[in-house]
């Protein structure tokens, strides 16, 4: 593991999704999922979204679609508010699902809004 990319990426993954949901998957380490959260630390947040090619607010965009689609919802709770702190607007995250809903399915649009409602709400971003 390269320290410098992993410091990189938990800057952006700290900066993205927030301390607090940082500090539960790090605190929750065990030595079963020590390599894995290095591994993410480094190349998914250090190597990927380090890169200059796109602005964290695309790389939200993206990631939010991609996740809704895949029906991730564990996931999608945590990249909606990131996306919220990269400065997607809820207008732009509910544009962002239901064209999920056309491409990708129903269940998975219906499934993206219940989650990102809730985070949002949280937030008191709606």
């Amino acid at each position: 593991m390269d320290k410098a990319t992993y410091d990189k990426g938990m800057e952006i993954r700290r900066a993205t999704l927030g301390d607090a949901y940082v500090d539960k998957a790090v605190d929750g380490m065990v030595d079963f999922t020590k390599d894995l959260q290095e591994l993410v630390t480094t190349y998914c947040w250090g190597e990927v979204w380090g890169r200059e090619g796109l602005d964290r607010k695309t790389r939200s965009t993206i990631n939010i679609a991609m996740i809704a689609s895949l029906n991730r919802q564990h996931e999608l709770a945590a990249h909606v508010r990131g996306a919220i702190n990269n400065g997607l607007t809820p207008d732009e995250i509910k544009e962002i699902l239901l064209q999920v809903g056309i491409y990708c399915g129903v269940p998975a649009m219906v499934d993206s809004f219940r989650i990102a409602r809730g985070v949002l709400e949280d937030m008191e971003a709606i």
